[in-house]
């Protein structure tokens, strides 16, 4: 608070030198020291009664002795928690201050904007005209977001997209620009207000002065003083770089005042009291505000009650400490939930940037790969649609990361748009060469329509239609045409082999009743024990089926399969025989042994050459059932399994064989 100019113009000083007082330097340099060391109260004594005018001298002599006991002044507000009284309101606390506005269309919100901006204060309309503006934007931007999907969805390329303003988003640009104009208008009024209120605050210090060096009567100069003071509250505010040099300058000259005629104690108790009551009425206001759920007007409403606590005076000695600590307490606890509801906003702001990451991560992995076909280009768009429909649905990273996260995912779907574009540019030199294929393709079905060919017509006939399908698309004009001049020649092609086939069926009905008798005679044929003769009728039944020709598609897999398990049956049927006659055949050979003196040998030979037969065939028989396992659901491998079950089974009934025969030996 010190200032050099003040203490030279010490109202103290320049009367004691006007009443003849020696040693007006040391005097000034006292009077200076008192007011830096905060010890005020001695001001008082440092004036001489003795040589002051008459009636003041009487005044002060008195004002002396109450000094004693007086408190020293002390500025509350230098120990007022730090409150930013210029704070923008944030995003969030306009839309949390302004709900009333959700649920409002865009429409709605222009209508309500226009009215608005008819009130040239803009001071009382701006937090509101803001929260307008941030609703107004949000829908703006969803419907943008629409109208990009539905342009991508129909071909479109991102970077190909403009958007237009509609009467709506106009109407809303222009009741925005008057606001605009009202507003630099405004600012430019207000700056020229605050230097008028510059001027006559510093008026009022030069009052000031003048009231602290009169010589008239305690109740009339503090009467004045006052006066002074209302008038000072009463003006508006002055321009930021001279507010602080200016207040402090007025406190100095308060406490000056305060210093020299020291109202009566009566007095000041009472207006102490009335300091004190208002202090307390402050505190309960913010103790109140604990209660409010929206923080915002929290804030907002203790930002003026620290105004209105400035603006307050001293307060009596032994309470000042207490209300200021009841007033701090309250402060403190708004501030904490403050700083905890920002705090939980960071938390959510850096969950929403880390999702925002990965989805980048995400749109990038799209751009690391080459697709080779439309149909993986489709798919991908698709995917990053989705990505970005995702990404619309998270909240804001904070300021300082959101803009850099949107560049970094817009770049990555630039980048993506741009290699499709570049790919659809490469794709028409492609379909070009596809044209000059399938045309190829056209000629030479043209040159097989009219053949009698039907075998090898029809299979290079679908040797082209399978080439057709593995070349990729041609130009869009051209893809109905070569098609059907395609498809004309194979149609006309296989219409003339269904006619000439179509008198063949007649033929093939009889060949499936003629089939179905020659199955009933194989059903009906016993198996004798003459292998020759049975071997003869089993030729005889194959000659004549594999004679009597085609039967219908729809018969034949089921007429053939019949006719082979009746085949299959008659070998097994000759097989058992034959292991019947082949086990009796050497039961009759061991029979002869018996009176053979070497019949011991002769036997332990046969045992050990059926026991190595026995021990091979197991393990082909292992071999082959561990092996069937690997046989893939296909129809071949299904043929081969059969063809295996077949070689399995035959084998363990060989083994059943070699196993009697060895039984027999043991005997």
């Amino acid at each position: 608070m010190e200032n050099n100019e003040q203490l030279n113009q010490d109202p103290i000083v320049e009367t004691t030198v006007n009443e003849g007082i020696e040693n007006e330097t040391k005097t000034s340099k006292a009077a200076k020291k008192a007011i830096d060391g905060n010890e005020k109260k001695k001001i008082v004594k440092l004036i001489q009664p003795s040589i002051l005018p008459g009636k003041v001298r009487v005044e002060v002599n008195t004002l002396v002795e109450d000094a004693k006991d007086e408190p020293a002044l002390v500025q509350e507000e230098e120990l007022l928690p730090a409150v930013d009284e210029n704070a923008e309101m944030e995003e969030e606390e306009l839309v949390e201050e302004n709900s009333d506005l959700e649920g409002l269309n865009k429409l709605q919100l222009v209508e309500m904007l226009e009215e608005l901006v008819q009130n040239p204060d803009v001071q009382a309309i701006k937090d509101k005209v803001a929260a307008v503006r941030i609703h107004f934007n949000k829908l703006n931007k969803e419907d943008m977001d629409r109208e990009l999907d539905q342009f991508l969805q129909g071909g479109g390329e991102a970077e190909s997209f403009q958007h237009v303003e509609d009467p709506v988003e106009q109407r809303f640009n222009a009741a925005f620009g008057i606001f605009k104009a009202n507003r630099a208008k405004q600012n430019e009024d207000m700056e020229k207000q605050k230097l008028e209120n510059l001027a006559k605050k510093q008026a009022i210090l030069e009052e000031l002065k003048s009231i602290i060096a009169s010589d008239e009567s305690l109740k009339k100069t503090y009467d004045d003083f006052r006066a002074l003071q209302d008038r000072w509250k009463e003006i508006g505010p002055v321009p930021a770089a001279e507010n602080s040099n200016l207040w402090n300058n007025y406190h100095f000259l308060v406490e000056k005042f305060f210093d020299k005629v020291r109202i009566g104690r009566e007095l000041r108790d009472l207006d102490m009291k009335k300091n004190l009551d208002a202090k307390i009425e402050l505190c309960e206001k913010a103790e109140e505000l604990l209660d409010e759920k929206s923080i915002t007007k929290a804030f907002k409403a203790l930002q003026k009650l620290h105004e209105e606590w400035k603006e307050i005076g001293p307060v009596p000695q032994e309470k000042k400490d207490e209300i200021w600590e009841r007033f701090k307490s309250a402060t403190d606890k708004i501030n904490a939930i403050r700083r905890e509801h920002y705090a939980q906003l960071e938390g959510e702001q850096t969950a929403n940037l880390e999702a925002k990451k990965a989805l980048c991560e995400k749109a990038e992995e799209l751009i690391a790969v080459d697709y080779p076909s439309v149909n993986a280009w489709q798919k991908k768009s698709e995917e990053l649609t989705e990505i970005f429909n995702v990404w619309k649905t998270i909240g804001p990273a904070s300021k300082k990361d959101n803009e850099e996260i949107w560049q970094r995912f817009r770049g990555a779907m630039d980048a993506f748009f741009a290699k499709k574009k570049a790919f659809f540019a490469g794709l028409k030199d492609r379909q070009t060469e596809n044209l000059e294929r399938k045309t190829q393709l056209c000629i030479e079905a043209e040159a097989l329509m009219e053949s009698t060919e039907w075998k090898s017509a029809t299979e290079q006939m679908k040797k082209l239609q399978e080439e057709w399908k593995t070349i990729g698309p041609v130009p869009k004009r051209h893809a109905d045409k070569i098609w059907k001049r395609f498809r004309a020649a194979c149609d006309m092609f296989f219409n003339r082999k269904n006619e000439h086939f179509s008198g063949r069926r007649t033929e093939e009905e009889a060949n499936l009743a003629a089939k179905k008798a020659l199955l009933e005679e194989i059903r009906a044929f016993q198996v004798g024990p003459n292998r020759n003769e049975n071997m003869e009728a089993i030729k005889a039944f194959q000659k004549r089926w594999i004679e009597i020709g085609y039967v219908p598609m729809k018969h034949k897999d089921a007429i053939n399969k019949e006719y082979r398990e009746l085949i299959d049956g008659l070998f097994d049927a000759m097989r058992k025989n034959q292991n019947e006659a082949s086990t009796n055949e050497f039961r009759e050979m061991m029979e002869g042994w018996k009176d053979d003196p070497n019949a011991g040998e002769r036997v332990r030979k046969e045992s050990s050459k059926l026991q190595i037969r026995i021990q091979k065939l197991r393990e082909e028989i292992a071999a082959m059932e561990n092996n069937i396992g690997f046989f893939s659901s296909s129809k071949n491998s299904e043929l081969m399994r059969a063809e295996y079950e077949k070689k399995i089974s035959k084998a363990k009934e060989d083994l059943k064989v070699l196993e009697e025969k060895l039984k027999i030996a043991e005997e």
